[in-house]
């Protein structure tokens, strides 16, 4: 199993922590604050241990948050080299962004300010979202001025800290209800230099998807051009509409329901397995007219639950541009390994193969009883799995 997060932000980071501050305001109580940032941390995760480490500035900083955020804003080291934030050591600045967020609400310009040196070096897109709360126009003001910022982790920053449903953090009900401003900061982004803030731009549009699908497929219809780094954007962003069959992403990408590719066979193979193994699903495809067409397919597993329902999961199967009277095949093989994000259970498993939006047909297999305790030797991160 995956090391849990939380064992790479140990005692030490606090220690870390107090450091940074003591380096540029030596009248800081380190001792006290490591006391207060300790106590019970080994029992918590790592977001809680942020946050106490967040409540622990709070408590030994200055009370006057201005001078508070001047010391923080100097504390931090040197900006991020890369285009991408990659690895743990960032996640030291964590307690910075929780207490900017969660106690320095009163002082915009302060707060600002803070917030794009800590991006410069981790990211500030947890705490931005307290100002988008509290001062929607004036943060809103601020996102386009950074979103032609030089720093590419600025940039992105515009995009990430707007997503309406962003992973770890509470969702912003207001966009979820009228995107509107997003999408108008997302328009100054989608060309970006860096595919790690276009990145975030197609992440931000499947957020919107998600409460607004019919606006999601109109701005993908305007953005959709001959360039690859649009359309890569866009296909992103389409990505949970596809999986849904939505017929106004399919058209975008140029597969419309009209199109005359049809499933000729589906192989399932082997018909059972045990947990731990792989199925194998072919799709075999045709197309019977006189003009070459295309095919979308994904894969729809009805998993068994423990309690003997099911859930379905779509996995991507690919994209074919099939010849006049041509055929294709598109396979995908599909692990019963116990994984930490999905557990298997014996029973019989349904398999549907969605095309161009429509679901058909594909197949079962089963999975046959096995003794409840499942090895911790077993169990595999998905990510772990994708690189088998």
């Amino acid at each position: 199993m995956a090391e849990p997060l939380k064992n790479s932000f140990g005692p030490d980071i606090p220690v870390i922590v107090a450091g940074m501050v003591l380096a540029v305001d030596p009248s800081f109580d380190q001792d006290r604050f490591l006391a207060l940032s300790l106590n019970g941390y080994e029992a918590l995760e790592l977001t809680p241990r942020a946050r106490q480490i967040s409540d622990a500035l709070a408590e030994t900083l200055p009370a006057d948050r201005r001078r508070a955020l001047d010391i923080v804003t100097r504390a931090v080291g040197p900006e991020i080299k890369e285009p991408e934030l990659t690895g743990m050591e960032g996640f030291r600045y964590l307690p910075f962004v929780f207490f900017v967020a969660d106690h320095c609400t009163d002082h915009f310009e302060e707060a600002m300010t803070a917030q794009y040196e800590l991006t410069k070096r981790f990211t500030a897109e947890f705490s931005i979202r307290a100002y988008l709360e509290r001062y929607p126009d004036e943060t809103l003001a601020r996102l386009r001025v950074w979103a032609t910022d030089d720093n590419v982790h600025v940039r992105r920053l515009v995009s990430e800290s707007t997503r309406p449903r962003l992973p770890w953090a509470s969702q912003l009900k207001g966009f979820r209800e009228d995107p509107t401003p997003v999408l108008e900061l997302l328009e100054l982004l989608k060309d970006d230099d860096e595919e790690y803030v276009r990145r975030s731009v197609a992440n931000n549009l499947n957020d919107i998807s998600k409460d607004h699908p019919d606006l999601v497929v109109r701005t993908a219809e305007e953005w959709w051009n001959d360039g690859e780094n649009r359309r890569r954007l866009v296909r992103h962003g389409l990505r949970t509409l596809i999986k849904q069959g939505n017929p106004g992403a399919l058209a975008v990408l140029g597969y419309g329901t009209g199109s005359p590719t049809r499933i000729e066979s589906v192989g399932v193979t082997p018909e059972a397995v045990n947990i731990g193994d792989s199925v194998r699903i072919v799709v075999e495809l045709a197309n019977p007219s006189n003009e070459t067409a295309g095919a979308l397919v994904d894969i729809k597993v009805h998993f068994v639950k423990s309690n003997g329902s099911t859930s379905p999961k779509v996995f991507k199967g690919g994209e074919r541009s099939i010849q006049p009277g041509g055929s294709a095949t598109i396979s995908k093989l599909i692990s019963v390994a116990q994984f930490s994000t999905r557990t298997h259970y014996p029973g019989t498993h349904v398999v549907e193969v969605q095309i161009n939006g429509r679901l058909e047909p594909g197949g079962v297999f089963e999975i046959r009883p096995t003794d409840d305790r499942i090895p911790m030797t077993a169990i595999r991160s998905p990510q772990s799995a994708r690189n088998t």
